[in-house]
Protein backbone atom coordinates (compact mmCIF):
# COMPACT_ATOMS: atom_id res chain seq x y z
CA UNK A 1 0.00 0.00 0.00
CA UNK A 2 1.52 2.97 -1.50
CA UNK A 3 1.40 5.91 1.03
CA UNK A 4 1.62 9.73 -0.37
CA UNK A 5 2.65 12.43 2.49
CA UNK A 6 0.64 15.53 2.12
CA UNK A 7 1.85 17.84 4.92
CA UNK A 8 3.81 19.83 2.19
CA UNK A 9 0.81 21.12 0.25
CA UNK A 10 -2.85 19.47 0.95
CA UNK A 11 -2.79 19.02 4.83
CA UNK A 12 -1.09 22.49 5.30
CA UNK A 13 -3.54 24.13 2.71
CA UNK A 14 -6.41 22.82 4.78
CA UNK A 15 -5.08 23.76 8.47
CA UNK A 16 -3.29 26.87 8.16
CA UNK A 17 -3.95 28.25 4.77
CA UNK A 18 -0.85 27.09 2.90
CA UNK A 19 1.22 29.62 5.25
CA UNK A 20 4.16 27.51 5.71
CA UNK A 21 7.56 29.13 4.16
CA UNK A 22 10.01 26.63 2.99
CA UNK A 23 12.38 27.87 5.61
CA UNK A 24 10.01 25.87 8.18
CA UNK A 25 10.22 22.79 6.64
CA UNK A 26 13.69 22.62 5.12
CA UNK A 27 15.55 20.84 7.71
CA UNK A 28 13.30 17.50 7.84
CA UNK A 29 13.25 17.18 3.82
CA UNK A 30 16.41 15.00 4.01
CA UNK A 31 14.69 13.10 7.27
CA UNK A 32 11.64 12.51 4.67
CA UNK A 33 13.66 11.24 2.05
CA UNK A 34 14.40 8.49 3.92
CA UNK A 35 10.91 7.18 5.38
CA UNK A 36 9.99 5.27 2.41
CA UNK A 37 7.11 7.89 1.25
CA UNK A 38 5.82 6.63 -2.36
CA UNK A 39 5.49 10.21 -2.60
CA UNK A 40 5.56 13.63 -1.06
CA UNK A 41 2.49 16.05 -2.12
CA UNK A 42 4.33 19.56 -1.98
CA UNK A 43 3.57 21.56 -5.13
CA UNK A 44 -0.18 22.96 -6.97
CA UNK A 45 -3.27 23.56 -5.64
CA UNK A 46 -2.84 26.75 -3.69
CA UNK A 47 1.27 27.07 -3.19
CA UNK A 48 1.69 28.45 -6.20
CA UNK A 49 -0.52 31.51 -5.52
CA UNK A 50 0.32 31.66 -1.22
CA UNK A 51 4.33 31.80 -2.22
CA UNK A 52 3.96 34.62 -4.28
CA UNK A 53 1.27 36.63 -2.00
CA UNK A 54 1.67 35.98 1.18
CA UNK A 55 5.55 34.04 1.73
CA UNK A 56 7.49 35.99 -0.85
CA UNK A 57 9.05 33.16 -2.84
CA UNK A 58 9.57 31.99 -6.32
CA UNK A 59 7.31 28.90 -6.75
CA UNK A 60 9.51 27.20 -8.81
CA UNK A 61 12.73 28.03 -6.60
CA UNK A 62 10.64 26.36 -4.03
CA UNK A 63 10.07 22.88 -5.61
CA UNK A 64 13.70 22.90 -7.15
CA UNK A 65 15.22 23.03 -3.56
CA UNK A 66 12.37 20.44 -2.30
CA UNK A 67 14.12 18.73 -5.36
CA UNK A 68 17.48 19.03 -4.04
CA UNK A 69 17.12 17.08 -1.11
CA UNK A 70 14.46 14.76 -1.98
CA UNK A 71 16.55 12.50 -4.26
CA UNK A 72 15.33 8.70 -3.89
CA UNK A 73 11.25 10.00 -3.32
CA UNK A 74 8.59 11.29 -6.05
CA UNK A 75 7.48 14.63 -5.64
CA UNK A 76 3.87 15.24 -6.84
CA UNK A 77 1.38 18.08 -6.88
CA UNK A 78 -2.31 18.83 -8.07
CA UNK A 79 -3.31 20.69 -11.19
CA UNK A 80 -6.85 21.82 -12.33
CA UNK A 81 -6.62 20.83 -15.75
CA UNK A 82 -6.75 23.87 -18.24
CA UNK A 83 -7.14 26.23 -15.03
CA UNK A 84 -3.72 25.20 -14.47
CA UNK A 85 -2.79 26.61 -10.62
CA UNK A 86 -5.96 29.45 -11.08
CA UNK A 87 -9.86 30.06 -11.29
CA UNK A 88 -10.05 30.21 -14.87
CA UNK A 89 -8.84 28.28 -18.31
CA UNK A 90 -5.75 29.34 -19.65
CA UNK A 91 -4.74 28.80 -23.26
CA UNK A 92 -3.34 25.70 -24.76
CA UNK A 93 0.40 26.96 -24.99
CA UNK A 94 0.44 28.14 -21.67
CA UNK A 95 -0.66 24.70 -20.42
CA UNK A 96 1.55 23.24 -22.22
CA UNK A 97 4.30 25.31 -20.67
CA UNK A 98 3.77 25.11 -17.33
CA UNK A 99 3.30 21.20 -17.29
CA UNK A 100 6.74 20.74 -19.16
CA UNK A 101 8.68 23.32 -16.98
CA UNK A 102 6.89 21.78 -13.58
CA UNK A 103 8.51 18.24 -14.52
CA UNK A 104 11.69 20.07 -15.85
CA UNK A 105 11.89 21.63 -12.42
CA UNK A 106 11.40 18.49 -10.49
CA UNK A 107 8.18 17.40 -10.41
CA UNK A 108 7.45 13.38 -10.63
CA UNK A 109 3.72 13.04 -10.41
CA UNK A 110 0.99 15.06 -11.81
CA UNK A 111 -2.37 14.73 -10.62
CA UNK A 112 -4.38 16.25 -13.04
CA UNK A 113 -8.45 16.87 -12.49
CA UNK A 114 -11.31 19.13 -14.08
CA UNK A 115 -13.93 20.41 -11.34
CA UNK A 116 -16.79 19.08 -13.61
CA UNK A 117 -15.48 15.58 -14.57
CA UNK A 118 -15.19 17.33 -18.13
CA UNK A 119 -12.35 14.75 -19.54
CA UNK A 120 -11.54 17.49 -22.50
CA UNK A 121 -10.40 20.08 -19.78
CA UNK A 122 -7.35 18.00 -18.76
CA UNK A 123 -6.71 16.41 -22.28
CA UNK A 124 -3.85 18.77 -22.84
CA UNK A 125 -2.49 18.84 -19.69
CA UNK A 126 -1.94 15.03 -19.34
CA UNK A 127 -0.45 14.66 -22.97
CA UNK A 128 2.19 17.08 -22.51
CA UNK A 129 3.24 15.73 -18.79
CA UNK A 130 3.75 11.91 -20.40
CA UNK A 131 5.72 13.59 -23.29
CA UNK A 132 7.55 15.76 -20.78
CA UNK A 133 8.67 12.29 -19.03
CA UNK A 134 6.36 12.82 -16.09
CA UNK A 135 3.26 10.73 -14.18
CA UNK A 136 0.28 11.43 -15.08
CA UNK A 137 -2.55 10.75 -12.96
CA UNK A 138 -6.03 11.25 -14.10
CA UNK A 139 -8.79 12.13 -11.20
CA UNK A 140 -12.12 11.16 -10.70
CA UNK A 141 -13.87 14.24 -8.45
CA UNK A 142 -16.16 12.61 -6.57
CA UNK A 143 -19.60 13.54 -5.29
CA UNK A 144 -23.13 12.29 -4.71
CA UNK A 145 -25.60 13.00 -6.55
CA UNK A 146 -28.74 11.84 -8.54
CA UNK A 147 -26.93 11.48 -11.65
CA UNK A 148 -23.39 10.57 -10.41
CA UNK A 149 -23.42 6.82 -9.40
CA UNK A 150 -21.04 3.88 -10.60
CA UNK A 151 -21.70 3.53 -14.27
CA UNK A 152 -20.36 7.35 -14.39
CA UNK A 153 -17.68 6.94 -12.82
CA UNK A 154 -16.48 3.73 -14.02
CA UNK A 155 -17.01 5.33 -17.80
CA UNK A 156 -14.51 8.17 -16.49
CA UNK A 157 -11.94 6.03 -15.61
CA UNK A 158 -12.03 4.22 -18.48
CA UNK A 159 -11.89 7.24 -20.62
CA UNK A 160 -8.85 8.05 -18.03
CA UNK A 161 -7.05 4.99 -18.80
CA UNK A 162 -8.16 5.79 -22.52
CA UNK A 163 -6.20 8.73 -22.57
CA UNK A 164 -2.98 7.07 -21.76
CA UNK A 165 -2.84 8.27 -17.89
CA UNK A 166 -0.52 6.54 -15.88
CA UNK A 167 -2.56 5.80 -13.01
CA UNK A 168 -5.85 7.14 -11.14
CA UNK A 169 -7.22 9.17 -8.39
CA UNK A 170 -10.80 8.92 -6.73
CA UNK A 171 -10.03 12.70 -4.86
CA UNK A 172 -12.75 13.03 -2.57
CA UNK A 173 -12.19 16.55 -1.70
CA UNK A 174 -15.17 17.03 1.11
CA UNK A 175 -14.34 13.55 2.83
CA UNK A 176 -17.71 12.63 2.07
CA UNK A 177 -17.07 9.05 0.21
CA UNK A 178 -18.30 6.35 3.09
CA UNK A 179 -16.34 3.00 3.33
CA UNK A 180 -18.94 0.92 1.70
CA UNK A 181 -19.00 3.39 -0.94
CA UNK A 182 -15.00 3.21 -1.46
CA UNK A 183 -15.12 -0.02 -1.44
CA UNK A 184 -17.83 -0.83 -4.41
CA UNK A 185 -15.92 1.95 -6.65
CA UNK A 186 -12.57 0.89 -6.47
CA UNK A 187 -13.91 -2.48 -6.67
CA UNK A 188 -16.18 -1.34 -9.95
CA UNK A 189 -12.94 0.52 -11.33
CA UNK A 190 -10.71 -2.37 -10.91
CA UNK A 191 -12.66 -4.53 -12.79
CA UNK A 192 -13.04 -2.69 -15.85
CA UNK A 193 -9.87 -0.66 -15.71
CA UNK A 194 -5.73 -1.86 -15.44
CA UNK A 195 -4.65 1.32 -13.83
CA UNK A 196 -3.11 1.47 -10.01
CA UNK A 197 -5.88 3.32 -8.36
CA UNK A 198 -5.17 5.94 -5.68
CA UNK A 199 -7.84 7.33 -3.64
CA UNK A 200 -7.50 10.66 -1.93
CA UNK A 201 -9.63 11.91 1.12
CA UNK A 202 -10.04 14.16 4.02
CA UNK A 203 -10.91 13.54 7.63
CA UNK A 204 -13.41 16.43 7.33
CA UNK A 205 -16.84 13.86 8.73
CA UNK A 206 -15.05 11.36 10.49
CA UNK A 207 -14.94 8.53 7.60
CA UNK A 208 -11.55 9.63 6.32
CA UNK A 209 -9.72 6.17 8.92
CA UNK A 210 -12.90 3.87 7.27
CA UNK A 211 -12.87 4.63 4.15
CA UNK A 212 -9.09 4.50 3.55
CA UNK A 213 -9.33 0.93 5.36
CA UNK A 214 -11.95 -0.35 2.58
CA UNK A 215 -9.94 1.53 -0.02
CA UNK A 216 -7.02 -1.33 0.61
CA UNK A 217 -9.08 -4.04 1.42
CA UNK A 218 -10.70 -3.49 -2.30
CA UNK A 219 -7.66 -3.30 -3.67
CA UNK A 220 -6.45 0.47 -3.80
CA UNK A 221 -2.68 0.99 -4.67
CA UNK A 222 -2.25 4.25 -2.01
CA UNK A 223 -3.90 6.63 -0.12
CA UNK A 224 -2.81 10.00 0.76
CA UNK A 225 -2.04 10.81 4.73
CA UNK A 226 -0.96 13.39 6.64
CA UNK A 227 1.38 13.55 9.71
CA UNK A 228 -0.06 13.11 12.72
CA UNK A 229 -0.03 16.84 14.40
CA UNK A 230 -1.34 17.78 11.00
CA UNK A 231 -3.73 15.80 10.76
CA UNK A 232 -7.24 15.25 11.10
CA UNK A 233 -10.51 17.67 10.54
CA UNK A 234 -10.51 19.68 7.14
CA UNK A 235 -6.66 17.73 6.53
CA UNK A 236 -6.14 13.98 5.84
CA UNK A 237 -6.12 10.99 8.14
CA UNK A 238 -2.34 10.54 10.22
CA UNK A 239 0.24 8.43 8.41
CA UNK A 240 1.51 7.24 11.49
CA UNK A 241 -2.61 5.83 12.18
CA UNK A 242 -3.07 4.43 9.01
CA UNK A 243 0.51 2.47 8.52
CA UNK A 244 -0.04 0.92 11.81
CA UNK A 245 -3.44 -0.55 11.19
CA UNK A 246 -2.42 -1.42 7.53
CA UNK A 247 0.31 -3.21 8.57
CA UNK A 248 -0.74 -5.46 11.34
CA UNK A 249 -3.93 -6.32 8.60
CA UNK A 250 -0.90 -7.37 6.73
CA UNK A 251 -0.21 -4.57 4.20
CA UNK A 252 3.11 -3.67 3.45
CA UNK A 253 3.60 0.91 2.97
CA UNK A 254 7.25 0.45 2.82
CA UNK A 255 8.07 3.29 4.78
CA UNK A 256 9.75 3.27 8.10
CA UNK A 257 7.84 3.83 11.39
CA UNK A 258 10.40 5.56 13.32
CA UNK A 259 11.09 8.05 10.76
CA UNK A 260 7.62 9.00 10.58
CA UNK A 261 7.70 9.58 14.47
CA UNK A 262 10.77 11.73 13.98
CA UNK A 263 9.55 14.12 11.18
CA UNK A 264 5.84 14.21 13.38
CA UNK A 265 8.41 15.81 16.00
CA UNK A 266 9.33 18.22 13.93
CA UNK A 267 6.38 19.75 12.58
CA UNK A 268 5.04 19.67 16.10
CA UNK A 269 6.54 22.88 16.81
CA UNK A 270 5.78 24.20 13.40
CA UNK A 271 2.42 23.58 13.73
CA UNK A 272 2.43 25.08 17.79
CA UNK A 273 3.70 28.38 16.36
CA UNK A 274 1.08 28.83 13.92
CA UNK A 275 -1.14 28.21 16.48
CA UNK A 276 0.29 31.11 18.59
CA UNK A 277 -0.34 33.39 15.71
CA UNK A 278 -3.73 32.50 15.52
CA UNK A 279 -2.90 31.41 11.39
CA UNK A 280 -4.34 27.87 12.74
CA UNK A 281 -7.76 27.57 14.43
CA UNK A 282 -8.63 24.53 16.24
CA UNK A 283 -12.15 25.20 14.89
CA UNK A 284 -11.00 22.75 11.32
CA UNK A 285 -10.01 20.15 13.60
CA UNK A 286 -13.72 19.36 14.66
CA UNK A 287 -15.50 16.62 12.82
CA UNK A 288 -18.31 18.23 10.54
CA UNK A 289 -20.71 15.40 9.61
CA UNK A 290 -22.78 18.71 8.08
CA UNK A 291 -20.78 17.98 5.04
CA UNK A 292 -22.40 14.50 4.42
CA UNK A 293 -25.72 16.52 3.77
CA UNK A 294 -24.49 19.93 2.35
CA UNK A 295 -21.35 18.13 0.72
CA UNK A 296 -19.05 21.15 1.20
CA UNK A 297 -15.04 20.76 1.99
CA UNK A 298 -13.71 22.30 4.67
CA UNK A 299 -12.22 24.94 3.16
CA UNK A 300 -15.31 26.22 1.03
CA UNK A 301 -16.91 26.47 5.00
CA UNK A 302 -14.08 28.53 5.85
CA UNK A 303 -14.68 30.83 3.24
CA UNK A 304 -18.74 30.92 3.62
CA UNK A 305 -17.77 31.86 7.16
CA UNK A 306 -15.13 34.59 5.82
CA UNK A 307 -17.58 35.79 3.12
CA UNK A 308 -20.63 36.20 6.12
CA UNK A 309 -18.72 37.78 8.91
CA UNK A 310 -17.90 39.94 6.02
CA UNK A 311 -21.40 41.25 5.57
CA UNK A 312 -22.01 41.11 9.02
CA UNK A 313 -24.49 38.29 8.31
CA UNK A 314 -22.92 35.41 9.89
CA UNK A 315 -26.41 34.72 11.49
CA UNK A 316 -27.59 33.62 8.13
CA UNK A 317 -25.12 30.91 8.16
CA UNK A 318 -27.62 27.74 8.35
CA UNK A 319 -29.51 29.65 5.66
CA UNK A 320 -26.51 29.63 3.40
CA UNK A 321 -25.76 25.99 4.00
CA UNK A 322 -29.20 24.72 3.21
CA UNK A 323 -29.32 26.96 0.27
CA UNK A 324 -26.14 25.72 -1.42
CA UNK A 325 -27.33 22.18 -2.09
CA UNK A 326 -30.36 24.22 -3.77
CA UNK A 327 -27.71 26.55 -5.88
CA UNK A 328 -25.88 22.79 -6.78
CA UNK A 329 -29.10 21.24 -8.02
CA UNK A 330 -29.91 24.86 -10.20
CA UNK A 331 -26.60 23.99 -11.96
CA UNK A 332 -26.78 20.75 -12.86
CA UNK A 333 -24.92 19.12 -9.63
CA UNK A 334 -21.31 20.16 -10.12
CA UNK A 335 -18.76 18.86 -8.30
CA UNK A 336 -18.01 20.65 -5.11
CA UNK A 337 -14.38 21.36 -5.85
CA UNK A 338 -12.23 24.39 -6.57
CA UNK A 339 -13.30 26.49 -8.51
CA UNK A 340 -17.03 25.40 -8.53
CA UNK A 341 -16.91 25.54 -4.44
CA UNK A 342 -15.95 29.12 -4.38
CA UNK A 343 -18.65 29.75 -7.03
CA UNK A 344 -21.44 27.61 -5.84
CA UNK A 345 -20.96 29.13 -2.15
CA UNK A 346 -20.62 32.73 -3.05
CA UNK A 347 -23.82 32.31 -5.00
CA UNK A 348 -25.43 30.23 -2.40
CA UNK A 349 -24.44 33.76 0.01
CA UNK A 350 -25.76 36.11 -2.41
CA UNK A 351 -29.08 34.05 -2.98
CA UNK A 352 -29.79 34.19 1.15
CA UNK A 353 -28.53 38.07 1.22
CA UNK A 354 -30.39 39.81 -1.46
CA UNK A 355 -32.99 37.05 -2.89
CA UNK A 356 -33.12 34.06 -4.85
CA UNK A 357 -30.85 35.32 -8.36
CA UNK A 358 -31.84 38.47 -7.94
CA UNK A 359 -27.52 38.81 -8.91
CA UNK A 360 -25.89 36.41 -10.58
CA UNK A 361 -21.80 35.99 -10.49
CA UNK A 362 -19.94 36.71 -13.29
CA UNK A 363 -18.54 33.30 -13.41
CA UNK A 364 -22.12 31.29 -12.55
CA UNK A 365 -22.44 32.98 -16.19
CA UNK A 366 -19.83 31.93 -17.61
CA UNK A 367 -20.65 28.28 -16.36
CA UNK A 368 -24.38 28.40 -17.63
CA UNK A 369 -23.01 29.77 -21.08
CA UNK A 370 -20.64 26.46 -21.16
CA UNK A 371 -17.33 28.04 -20.58
CA UNK A 372 -15.94 25.80 -17.96
CA UNK A 373 -17.29 22.79 -19.24
CA UNK A 374 -20.03 20.57 -19.80
CA UNK A 375 -22.47 20.51 -16.63
CA UNK A 376 -22.87 17.01 -15.11
CA UNK A 377 -26.64 17.46 -15.20
CA UNK A 378 -29.36 19.67 -16.59
CA UNK A 379 -29.60 23.35 -16.08
CA UNK A 380 -32.37 24.82 -14.50
CA UNK A 381 -34.10 25.88 -17.73
CA UNK A 382 -35.29 29.10 -16.17
CA UNK A 383 -31.78 29.80 -14.32
CA UNK A 384 -30.56 29.17 -17.71
CA UNK A 385 -33.10 31.74 -19.54
CA UNK A 386 -31.85 34.11 -17.41
CA UNK A 387 -28.14 33.94 -18.53
CA UNK A 388 -28.21 32.79 -22.05
CA UNK A 389 -31.44 35.19 -23.12
CA UNK A 390 -32.32 32.36 -25.48
CA UNK A 391 -28.91 31.52 -26.56
CA UNK A 392 -27.66 28.19 -26.75
CA UNK A 393 -24.53 26.97 -24.56
CA UNK A 394 -21.59 26.33 -25.87
CA UNK A 395 -20.84 22.55 -27.03
CA UNK A 396 -17.07 22.99 -27.76
CA UNK A 397 -14.03 22.95 -25.55
CA UNK A 398 -13.79 26.57 -24.54
CA UNK A 399 -9.61 26.69 -24.81
CA UNK A 400 -10.07 26.12 -27.99
CA UNK A 401 -11.56 29.36 -28.13
CA UNK A 402 -8.25 31.26 -26.27
CA UNK A 403 -5.80 32.78 -28.00
CA UNK A 404 -1.59 31.92 -26.83
CA UNK A 405 -0.98 34.01 -23.99
CA UNK A 406 2.75 33.49 -23.33
CA UNK A 407 4.09 36.09 -25.93
CA UNK A 408 1.75 39.17 -24.86
CA UNK A 409 3.13 38.58 -21.05
CA UNK A 410 6.59 38.13 -21.80
CA UNK A 411 6.37 41.70 -23.67
CA UNK A 412 4.49 43.02 -21.07
CA UNK A 413 6.87 42.31 -18.20
CA UNK A 414 10.39 43.00 -20.26
CA UNK A 415 13.10 42.88 -18.03
CA UNK A 416 10.98 41.96 -14.75
CA UNK A 417 11.13 38.50 -16.10
CA UNK A 418 14.14 36.85 -16.20
CA UNK A 419 13.20 33.17 -17.10
CA UNK A 420 10.15 31.00 -18.93
CA UNK A 421 9.07 30.02 -15.58
CA UNK A 422 8.80 34.01 -14.47
CA UNK A 423 6.55 34.57 -17.53
CA UNK A 424 4.34 31.32 -16.74
CA UNK A 425 3.72 32.80 -13.10
CA UNK A 426 2.95 36.36 -14.43
CA UNK A 427 0.27 34.21 -16.48
CA UNK A 428 -1.24 32.66 -13.70
CA UNK A 429 -1.33 35.38 -11.18
CA UNK A 430 -0.62 38.35 -12.64
CA UNK A 431 -0.75 40.96 -9.89
CA UNK A 432 0.51 38.80 -7.35
CA UNK A 433 3.72 37.69 -9.82
CA UNK A 434 4.25 41.06 -11.21
CA UNK A 435 4.28 42.66 -6.89
CA UNK A 436 6.63 39.89 -6.17
CA UNK A 437 8.94 40.23 -9.04
CA UNK A 438 9.21 44.58 -8.09
CA UNK A 439 10.05 43.08 -4.49
CA UNK A 440 12.89 41.01 -6.15
CA UNK A 441 14.47 43.52 -8.29
CA UNK A 442 13.94 46.02 -5.34
CA UNK A 443 16.09 43.44 -2.98
CA UNK A 444 18.44 41.81 -5.93
CA UNK A 445 21.89 41.99 -5.25
CA UNK A 446 24.53 42.97 -8.36
CA UNK A 447 25.91 40.57 -10.23
CA UNK A 448 22.82 38.21 -11.40
CA UNK A 449 23.41 37.06 -14.79
CA UNK A 450 20.13 37.04 -16.34
CA UNK A 451 19.25 34.23 -17.99
CA UNK A 452 17.45 34.72 -21.69
CA UNK A 453 13.51 34.43 -21.64
CA UNK A 454 12.59 32.05 -24.22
Amino acid sequence: MHITETVLRDAQQSLIATRMPFDDFEAVLDEMDKAGYHSIECWGGATFDSCLRYLNEDPWERLRKIKSHLKRTKLQMLLRGQNLLGYHHYSDDTVRRFVRKSVENGMDIIRIFDALNDLRNIEVAVDECLKAGGHAQGCICYTLSPIHNLEMFVSLGKQIEEMGCNSLCIKDMAGIMSPQECYDLVTALRENISLPIYVHTHATTGLGYMTYLKAAEAGAAGIDCATSCFSGGTSQPATEALVYALTQMGYDCGVNAKELNRINAFFQPVKDKFAENGTFDPYVLSTKTDALIYQIPGGMLSNLVAQLKAQNAIDKLDEVLEETPRVRADLGYPPLVTPLSQMVGVQATVNVLLGRYKSIGKEIKSYIKGEYGKAPGRIDPELAEVVLGGEQPMTGRFADTLAPEYEEAKAHLGSLARCEEDVLSYIAFPQQAEQYFQRRENTFTAGYTFKEVV
